[in-house]
């Protein structure tokens, strides 16, 4: 093949994955339409008979992310982004905080090709791994320990069995449940859909700070307390 046309085509396709993984401000989701999807995601991460760990996991979390669509693409060299909403909780309670409303981004290098899609769900393990989302960025695998999430059942973990990261990550894609690993990601917290949803500026510590009340937030809240209820005994 001719070496300019490949190098044309090569460029082309590059910048369709771009296109892929950074969609055009006007396509980004409102806030009511980010909680819809992420009820959705968590109803869709229910579904599958190996959740029981994730279930444990998110019943005594001290918060959760849900990205309800996180999109990749990658012509050798990959990048990520998505749209996602943070949720505080208190293990002892049982009650919700927030939401706060963050992005997420990352990029790839290495043999690969092609786009996908996925739904994400976070797990936040500790009070420490907490604090970190106070933050305006947070760097996963540097500023937070984060682990692809075990599956299965409570007794059957078979990553990091002792369950002593900061926050454990779960995909879903086509139907599919699993661990996934988003190390080197930046997560930061999407000021101007905080200001819409609130109404007035306020730093993520703030607003976490806040009993998760508002009628738009419960769908999603029944979707992870119903998933908790799947814990093992």
């Amino acid at each position: 093949m001719n070496k300019k046309i490949f190098a044309s085509i090569l460029a082309t396709t590059f910048i369709l994955a771009a296109v892929l993984v950074a969609p055009a401000p006007s396509s980004a989701m409102t806030t009511n339409e980010r909680l819809v999807a992420a009820k959705s995601a968590v109803r869709e991460m229910s579904k599958p008979d190996d959740v029981e760990i994730m279930a444990d996991l998110v019943k005594n979390s001290y918060g959760v992310v849900v990205i309800p669509r996180f999109y990749k693409a990658a012509i050798g060299i990959g990048g990520s982004y998505g749209e996602g909403v943070i949720l505080r909780h208190d293990p002892a309670t049982g009650r919700w905080y927030g939401p706060s409303f963050m992005n997420i981004a990352g990029a790839s290098y290495g043999l690969q090709i092609g786009a996908q899609s996925t739904a994400l769900l976070l797990v936040i393990n500790n009070k420490p791994g907490m604090e970190r989302m106070y933050g305006d960025t947070v760097k996963l695998g540097a500023n937070i320990d984060i682990a692809a999430g075990p599956v299965g059942r409570r007794g059957g973990a078979a990553t990091d069995v002792n369950l002593k990261a900061s926050m454990y990550s779960y995909s879903m894609s086509k139907g599919l449940f699993a661990g996934v690993s988003l190390g080197g990601s930046v997560m930061s917290t999407d000021e101007k859909a905080n200001d819409s949803y609130w109404g007035v500026k306020q730093n993520p510590r703030t607003i976490l700070s806040k009993r998760a009340t508002r009628k738009s937030v419960q769908p999603l809240l029944a979707a992870l307390n119903d998933l908790a209820k799947k814990a093992g005994k």
